[in-house]
């Protein structure tokens, strides 16, 4: 099945190098300020790619949860396919696919876990039945059908009648701190914007230019 039929030109804004700010978390941030303001659907999902012991890559879209100075924070089952996989090789990679705007951020470095108050914080904020949910999942393992998990969310229900439910010891947050961040913008002719920053020695920023 050809689709070269669904090719499209982008032509809603251009990036130039004045545009950005010094600091591609400020940057992200105004981005995503943009992305807001133009109601995209869920602009906090991204792609989230990990890499396993014997090198195979694998992705799958999470939420982003907080951004920071720091970093870029998300929440999961450690002891899902991508927990053991950070655990073997915390090098990570993520893509915000904002397509409505033509644009896209990919962002590449490394991921440590946040403490266990910062998760528990943000638990506490979920939904009961997404924390009960946390409890029910044991995510990314072999389950014989959907009874099965229904049955197993039933009991935590079961466990836990009120609003006080416990954070799991297997689920958290994890912060990837970025070493560098790519803004594409999508142009005509396919001869998109591509600007990247690179984290120096010395903490500071380079902006680059690639060729699309």
């Amino acid at each position: 099945m050809s689709l070269a039929h669904l090719r499209r030109d982008y032509t809603l804004a251009g990036l130039n190098e004045t545009d950005l700010a010094p600091d591609p978390v400020q940057q992200f941030q105004k981005w995503f300020q943009e992305a807001l303001t133009a109601e995209i659907p869920e602009p906090n999902a991204m792609v989230l790619a990990t890499v396993d012991a014997a090198g195979r890559p694998s992705t799958r879209v999470v939420l982003l949860k907080a951004v920071e100075g720091q970093g870029f924070s998300f929440f999961t089952n450690y002891e899902s396919r991508k927990g053991h996989e950070l655990a073997g090789n915390p090098r990570a990679a993520m893509t915000f696919p904002w397509i409505a705007l033509e644009r896209q951020v990919n962002v590449l470095g490394t991921v440590q876990k946040v403490s266990r108050d910062i998760s528990a914080a943000y638990f506490q904020t979920r939904p009961r039945t997404s924390r009960l949910g946390a409890w029910a999942s044991r995510q990314s393992e072999v389950i014989p059908n959907r009874a099965f998990l229904e049955a197993q969310m039933k009991d935590f229900e079961a466990k836990h009648p009120g609003e006080d439910i416990p954070l799991p010891p297997r689920w958290g947050g994890y912060m990837l701190v970025p070493d560098q961040i790519e803004f594409w913008q999508g142009r005509p002719s396919r001869l998109h914007d591509r600007l990247r920053y690179s984290r120096q020695p010395d903490g500071s920023w380079k902006i680059e230019r690639l060729s699309p």
